[in-house]
């Protein structure tokens, strides 16, 4: 267990605690960096960690608290950012061996801007696989991320470090990004709360090469969390063209909407996955739990086939557009699975590109013809629990590249619809499985408020200590 019960609360019980003067914002983050000392040289979830800076903002985030004018939402509260933000002061390397430390790092991304101008403790970056470009969590520079549950097994990815960071204690929020499951699959396998919002909610720069499936999104121990999160990530940047336009109302509020007596569609496998048989009846039997709280639930497929040849077209061609700007002779010291996308995306044509396009375009339509039918889409968020570290694919399966088994969550970046994933429970082995709620674009709420009520039937993983298996 972390060294001090404070890592154990969530960040709204953190802020509570500030207010009451229980603790200080000073407490919690050494307490933060004390577990990150003790436990991240197993994990490796950060690749980076500026314990001066973090006190030093914790001491000033103090002296708010004790004069009663905290600047934000979530003042004081200890919280980590992937390297792949732009974060003024730190160098911004992604994973990768062939961007140079050694250059001024002058500018914060949005996500990281509206962190600091809402008192957030930056303790420091968490790690990613070069440039983000795959479902799991290892790179040349910075090794391998490992599943706090089991650290012979993956964190997931690309956000795993961030995933690994949150459900070990190693601070209460983090913040990652998502172009086809990035922040939902390691939810998933960390046991917290991972949420892609609608694209533009939460503004980006510089715009990823990846384009439309680009997103960035909240992860914590508990929806409440999340949704505090999201209303300090959501405010607006004029550095994001495609950035939509503030919320008209808080989603720290709009999460305890009353859902019962929604229509909600059931598909444990989307029509065409092969789920693994414990994870589809762990969510199976959180559905059905949420039938017996109200929800009006009907299995259902969307009906649509798997978009994956199209998914492939779009995410090769930004990594080929991204890495064609890097040094020569990047070639040979990049991921070597991150070479062959590379090389693969130079293989498409302007043509093939737009058909992609065309096909991203069908699906939302599709998709938005379904939601006049159904509130929300409940689905597993990943069709199989972690596997072991330091691979790609599950050793054995056959598999040759990480969407195969990731099914469940490109076809929603491709949308840019609202997903979320949600703790449904953990196997016989102890290990965490996710259930992801989808909602039509622009219905953040909604899919907050539908997990909020899955944490009510399903309350394991906020019950339990921070990085500890579920009794």
């Amino acid at each position: 267990m972390p060294a001090n019960t404070s890592t154990l609360l969530t960040a709204s019980e953190l802020v509570l605690a500030y207010r009451s003067g229980e603790l200080s914002p000073v407490e919690a983050t050494k307490a933060a960096l004390e577990t990150i000392a003790e436990r991240d040289a197993e994990y490796n979830a950060y690749c980076l960690v500026d314990e001066e800076v973090a006190l030093e903002q914790a001491r000033n985030s103090e002296e708010r608290w004790r004069e009663g004018n905290p600047i934000g939402w979530l003042d004081g509260v200890p919280a980590s950012i992937k390297d792949m933000f732009l974060t003024q002061g730190w160098p911004t390397l992604r994973g990768s061996r062939c961007i140079d430390a050694d250059q001024l790092w002058e500018v914060d991304s949005p996500v990281t801007a509206r962190m600091r101008e809402h008192g957030l403790v930056l303790l420091g970056k968490t790690t990613t696989p070069e440039l983000g470009w795959k479902a799991v969590t290892d790179s040349p520079r910075d090794g391998v991320t490992r599943n706090p549950w089991n650290t012979a097994l993956t964190a997931g990815g690309s956000s795993g470090g961030s995933a690994a960071a949150v459900a070990a204690g190693m601070g209460e929020l983090s913040v990652g990004t998502d172009g086809g499951g990035s922040v939902r699959i390691p939810a998933s396998f960390c046991g917290i709360v991972g949420f892609k919002p609608t694209g533009g909610r939460i503004p980006l720069y510089p715009a990823s090469p990846f384009g439309a499936l680009a997103h960035a999104g909240p992860m914590a121990r508990s929806v409440d969390d999340t949704a505090l999160m999201l209303d300090v990530l959501a405010l607006p940047d004029y550095r994001d063209p495609n950035a939509l336009q503030p919320p008209l109302s808080a989603y720290r509020e709009a999460v305890r909407r009353d859902v019962r007596g929604l229509n909600v569609a059931f598909s444990p496998t989307l029509g065409y996955i092969d789920v693994d048989q414990e994870v589809a009846q762990l969510v199976a039997a959180t559905v059905a739990a949420l039938s017996e709280a109200g929800l009006r639930v009907e299995e259902a497929d969307p009906g649509f086939s798997d978009p994956l040849d199209s998914f492939n077209v779009l995410w090769s061609s930004g990594a080929a557009k991204w890495l064609d700007t890097f040094p020569e002779g990047s070639a040979e010291q990049v991921d070597p699975g991150l070479r062959k996308v590379w090389q693969q995306g130079h293989t498409y044509s302007a043509s093939d590109y737009l058909g992609a396009m065309a096909e991203r375009a069908a699906l939302g339509i599709h998709m938005g013809e379904f939601h006049t039918r159904y509130d929300a889409l409940i689905t597993p968020t990943v069709a199989i629990p972690p596997f072991e570290a330091g691979h790609d694919v599950p050793p054995g399966s056959g598999l040759e590249s990480w969407p195969q088994w990731a099914r469940f969550s490109y076809p929603f970046n491709m949308t840019q619809q609202p997903a979320i994933s949600v703790p449904a429970g953990v196997t016989s082995k102890g290990l965490p499985v996710g259930l992801q709620i989808v909602g039509p674009r622009h219905s953040d709420d909604l899919v907050l408020a539908v997990a909020k009520l899955v944490e009510e039937v399903q309350p394991w993983a906020t019950d339990r200590p921070a990085g500890t298996p579920a009794r």
